[in-house]
């Protein structure tokens, strides 16, 4: 492809495509000097994407130095709210929705009047009289004072807009482009992925936390057309083209060599491991890298071991676990660490069982109820919606602790046992098609009888983790292509003998993490899926050993 103009790119998936956000986590935040620039009883709108990690911190949308200009979201019931300096208005009308970017905008158009407004996502639910003459000479996002003492930032704002003018009367639609500079904007910030000084009307930021513990502010390319919330078939920025954010290498900066590829098929790559005996954390790693995992967040339902894992190339599901046996899907976003959040229930509380799908849907086969009964079901859901997921068919066999992966079309299920007398264990694969419903059907066998296997997959081979066989455990890799039904074959050996592994992988790579064995691991081993031979170190688990955990990522198999 040859040498674009930049100067010449217009369309949301191009120029004005949204970018970039800053996250503010713990005391972070940026002092803005206004450089002169006066409010006074002025008109005026703030406005800005946000996305609030939850109950449980302030996100400080903007504060001054005089602590008379608070616009934030309440750590305690997820609510608007204004401080004038003398009072505080509460929009209990319009609460945010934890973990979901939202548009905000707050609104004044006259002062002797309920004329201030605040909009979300648009709708107006609100007014108040603000008739407040105000003068400061710095504006603060992420914290509402220079003392530090409240108002920490918790969560992402993306292209944070400040203008002396009254943008929006009425009920409107939120824009999904890049904001820009309008006559009386004094501050346009928080719009680079890679710059959080980057301020459109030359503003002099500086980063700012309260105490040598606290975290910064940092840039990143998490916005609104991540996507959430956002239509995934629908061109509304950077969710889908190319985005040109700086220039190449040329004698005049206004030429530059696009970058390739679906922007929203670039920079994945991202596994989450959820659970662990006696642990309700979730971490994360970059399969096409090599490291120890780092924190994610929490489960929502807490101890999770033994749980179900499917993804989607922008969204985790994590349903059911043990030891409270529960019947609990959440979901987690790819491109964001934070705490997962409910989703729906599956129809039965269950344990033990094995997660695949593809973009679309995520399926949970077989597993173990609160009462030891092992179960046959398969049921799905509809990764993009909440809800409770949906009776897909049966298994060939009823077990439990068996192994799922999948490519875009085929689902496949091996290994597994019964609990009810007399026990039986299984070396039996099964496949479904994953956008039909029905019962499976035989696909071949593994080379031995197998219980707490793991699998994951690229778009064609199939990698299972062969765990344990009465009485020893093994550390056995085998590979299936998933497209020709058949038998499995070798492929070579894991560096220890786990069982109940967090499995991910991307479209090169499959990742074996954690799980039991003589003792628990905090291991994590990788392979190279389109070839054969043992695995290789890749990390350690950050927070230790981590027993019979699940894992999956934004890039498996079963994604295009």
């Amino acid at each position: 492809m040859g040498i674009l103009r930049a100067d010449r790119i217009t369309g949301l998936g191009g120029a004005n495509a949204i970018k970039g956000s800053v996250k503010f986590t713990s005391g972070g935040a940026l002092d803005i000097d206004l450089n002169g620039a006066t409010i006074g009883t002025s008109n005026f709108t703030i406005e800005a994407w946000v996305y609030y990690f939850g109950i449980g911190g302030y996100h400080q949308l903007t504060g001054s130095s005089s602590n008379n200009f608070n616009f934030y979201i309440a750590d305690d019931d997820g609510d608007l709210k204004f401080y004038d300096g003398s009072n505080t208005y509460d929009f209990d009308a319009s609460p945010i929705t934890p973990n979901e970017w939202s548009h905000v905008a707050l609104v004044r158009e006259g002062t002797s009047t309920s004329q201030t407004k605040v909009y979300v996502n648009g709708t107006n639910t609100q007014s108040i009289t603000l008739a407040t003459d105000f003068s400061f000479a710095r504006l603060l996002t992420g914290i509402n004072y220079l003392d530090g003492s409240r108002g920490y930032g918790h969560g992402y704002t993306s292209n944070l807009r400040f203008t002396l003018d009254t943008v929006y009367t009425s009920a409107f639609t939120p824009p999904n482009h890049e904001l820009t500079v309008l006559d009386n904007t004094i501050v346009l910030c928080c719009q680079s992925p890679g710059n959080i000084f980057q301020e459109a009307t030359g503003k002099t930021i500086v980063s700012f936390k309260h105490g040598v513990t606290q975290s910064d502010a940092v840039a990143s390319h998490f916005t609104p057309n991540s996507p959430v919330g956002f239509s995934t078939t629908t061109d509304v920025g950077s969710q889908y083209g190319s985005t040109f954010d700086g220039f190449g290498n040329f004698a005049t900066s206004t030429y530059m060599v696009p970058p390739g590829g679906n922007t929203r098929e670039r920079n994945r790559g991202r596994g989450v491991i959820s659970g662990g005996r006696n642990r309700s954390t979730m971490e994360f790693i970059n399969i096409q890298s090599q490291g120890n995992s780092q924190t994610f967040g929490d489960s929502v339902t807490g101890d999770g071991i033994e749980g179900f894992a499917v993804g989607s190339s922008t969204r985790g599901l994590f349903a059911g676990g043990y030891p409270s046996v529960t019947n609990v899907i959440e979901f987690i976003t790819f491109a964001t660490e934070s705490n997962g959040t409910d989703f729906g229930d599956m129809t039965t509380e269950r344990r033990s069982g094995a997660g695949a799908g593809n973009e679309t849907r995520g399926l949970f086969g077989g597993g173990l109820t609160e009462g030891g009964s092992t179960l046959n079901t398969i049921e799905y859901s509809t990764i993009a919606t909440l809800g409770n997921s949906t009776d897909f068919g049966d298994l060939t066999e009823i077990r439990d602790q068996l192994a799922g992966c999948s490519d875009t079309t085929r689902a496949i299920f091996a290994g597994g046992k019964q609990q009810q007398s007399p026990s039986p264990e299984y070396n039996i694969i099964d496949f479904v098609t994953i956008a039909t419903t029905g019962n499976a059907q035989d696909f071949g066998d593994i080379s031995q009888v197998t219980t707490g296997s793991s699998a994951s997959s690229d778009s064609t081979r199939g990698v299972i983790v062969l765990a344990y066989t009465s009485p020893a455990m093994n550390n056995i890799i085998e590979f299936v292509t998933i497209q020709t039904a058949g038998n499995s074959q070798d492929f070579g050996d894991l560096t220890r003998s786990e069982y109940l592994s967090a499995n991910m992988s991307n479209s090169t790579r499959a990742v074996i993490a954690g799980g039991g064995g003589p003792s628990a691991s905090n291991t994590i081993d990788f392979v190279t899926i389109k070839t054969t031979g043992n695995a290789q170190d890749f990390g350690d688990l950050k927070d230790g050993v981590n027993f019979v955990n699940v894992g999956t990522s934004d890039s498996h198999g079963g994604l295009s």
